[in-house]
């Protein structure tokens, strides 16, 4: 069995902009409305979004009591020190930096699934 042929599938939410990830998740602007009890099982954010960068992001998902225990994985380019110590200053789960080859980075977003959808022990998961 494959790696691709062992995973749950999850619905996966794109957002375009840091704003449109603080929209969603805490359903405002054109998400206004949404149950912003359904939380994410998993947050992936990327440090150099436009409007609102993944700290900006991050600090809103740690400071609220609905998101603050849902893993994010930083998924970024950036090697920078400074990105990796504020990104686990601010409470990210881990710092992955993304693959330039565009199949090693799915096999790292699928390596990344199952680890934290199906290996990491969560509260009020089944």
């Amino acid at each position: 069995m494959t790696l691709a042929e062992n995973h749950v599938r999850n619905e996966i939410i794109v957002a375009g902009d840091g704003i449109e990830a603080i929209d969603y998740l805490f359903g405002t602007g054109k998400y206004a409305g949404r149950d912003v009890d359904d939380v994410p099982a998993l947050i992936l954010l990327d440090l150099k979004m436009p409007r609102a960068n993944g700290i900006d992001v991050l600090r809103r998902v740690r400071g609220d009591s609905r998101t603050r225990y849902v893993p994010v994985v930083i998924l970024t380019s950036s090697s920078e020190e400074e990105d990796i110590v504020a990104s686990l200053e601010g409470g990210a789960n881990s710092y992955v930096r993304k693959p330039v080859d565009f199949t090693r980075f799915i096999e790292q977003v699928q390596r990344l699934h199952v680890y934290w959808m199906l290996v990491h022990e969560m509260p009020g998961r089944p």
